[in-house]
């Protein structure tokens, strides 16, 4: 007996709550990641609610419904969990306290004793202490807000809901505009990045997500100015949208862009020091934090890490001009590449980096990237080797599968659009 798509959908959005709520409980926040097989098992099912949506063109409003649903169910009982010991949410909540209390994020380091006394039982153990704050001013001024509003991690998690919330809205419109079936939402409400990184974790990557998704939407309708704008506000979070300021060429007009700039200036000025440009750890960072970079790290064996981390940047920025200029249509395809293309080549790839990416992947030519979203899970396994004693290095196997799986993705379309056209002569020959 063959189930309809409907029903298929039903079960893997319910082995999806199933999976993630087992991976959910069986966290206990002491520094360990996120339970790995129940996580490899969402991304299955993920993936298989992938293919649904590429076979059928339309799903039943009622479909969308229950699957939002579902994804509201999972997200809960993630919010309810505790953060881990050492997540990155911790420093937002230090820097935005800093901020409150008059303080730069940019100079002040955590681990000095002189300002033990400003910490929460919350913010003593941040991870890299002995490091000032490595957050654009977007950013940083995103915590102070969420700070003014409830000084706690849970509030963090919370507003970073809100922001995921805010992109399906925004995404809803983008689908009705562009003509594509509504069920592509799902999509992006499924993703387990979403749960693990977003409202568990917590991480800020979410708010320029939607920042960007709005830029996105603004150039739909036209409204240049606000798509210039929220553009430098996501730069402003994140650097990592940077690399695709050539698709808005022509698209934006000069006082736009000129806005844009003197927007992304003005957030600079609460932390400038002494009339220096602050970037905090920035520098540390791509000297040091390496982290399931296979590219980077063999290119850093010839060059500086700046010269590479430079090089991360140009590529995306290559791909971006090469959809700019070959591509007169407006896709989500010309955003997801670029920013693909620099996460590639970059010093770190965390599993919260590729949040970027799934707003704008919902085609075949994106489907490597779908596949590389899913097979970034298998690298929470460090965090566990972590508790065991072991170094924090990500295990090759890990790496050759990920990156693997999106190799063997792009060959596997490459020789199917290949043999389309040789399929096609024949039948015609």
């Amino acid at each position: 007996m063959k189930l309809a798509p409907c029903y298929r959908l039903y079960g893997l959005g319910t082995i999806l709550l199933v999976s993630l709520t087992i991976c959910a409980r069986k966290f206990s926040g002491q520094g360990e990641a996120f339970p790995v097989i129940p996580l490899l098992v969402a991304g299955l099912a993920y993936l298989l609610a992938i293919r649904e949506f590429f076979c059928t063109a339309n799903f039943p409003k009622r479909v969308i419904v229950i699957g939002f649903l579902l994804a509201a169910l999972w997200h809960v009982v993630f919010l309810a969990i505790p953060t881990g010991s050492d997540d990155d949410v911790r420093r937002y909540v230090w820097d935005g306290r800093l901020q409150q209390l008059g303080y730069n994020p940019y100079i002040v380091v955590p681990g000095d004793p002189a300002f033990a006394a400003l910490h929460t039982d919350e913010t003593r153990a941040l991870n890299n202490p002995d490091l000032p704050t490595i957050y654009p001013p977007g950013a940083e001024l995103f915590f102070r807000m969420v700070m003014a509003i409830h000084e706690s991690v849970f509030a963090m998690r919370v507003a970073f809901g809100i922001c995921e919330l805010a992109i399906v809205l925004v995404l809803l419109d983008i689908l009705r505009r562009t003509g594509q079936a509504a069920h592509w939402i799902l999509a992006f409400a499924w993703h387990p990045l979403l749960a693990t990184e977003v409202v568990g974790s917590g991480h800020i990557d979410i708010f320029g997500v939607l920042l960007l998704v709005i830029s996105f939407a603004a150039l739909l309708r036209r409204w240049r100015a606000i798509a210039a704008v929220t553009f430098a506000l996501a730069v402003a979070v994140k650097f990592l949208p940077l690399v695709l300021l050539p698709l808005y060429w022509r698209r934006v007009r000069v006082r736009d862009a000129l806005l844009a700039a003197i927007v992304f200036a003005l957030l600079y000025v609460p932390f400038l020091d002494h009339g220096r440009i602050p970037i905090g750890s920035l520098g540390t960072y791509i000297r040091s934090f390496g982290f399931n970079d296979p590219v980077f790290e063999a290119l850093r064996r010839v060059a500086a890490p700046q010269l590479v981390a430079g090089f991360a940047v140009f590529i995306g920025v290559i791909v971006a001009t090469w959809f700019r200029t070959r591509f007169q249509a407006w896709s989500a395809d010309a955003f997801a590449w670029p920013m693909a293309a620099s996460l590639l080549c970059a010093p770190a790839v965390f599993p919260w980096y590729l949040l970027w990416l799934l707003p704008f992947s919902r085609s075949v030519s994106t489907l490597p990237l779908i596949i590389w979203t899913i097979g970034v899970l298998p690298a929470y396994v460090v965090w566990h080797l972590r508790t065991l004693g072991r170094p924090f290095v990500l295990p090759g196997w890990v790496m050759l599968v990920e990156y693997g799986a999106v190799a063997l993705t792009v060959v596997v379309i490459l020789l199917r659009r290949n043999a389309s056209p040789a399929a096609s002569q024949d039948s015609t020959g």
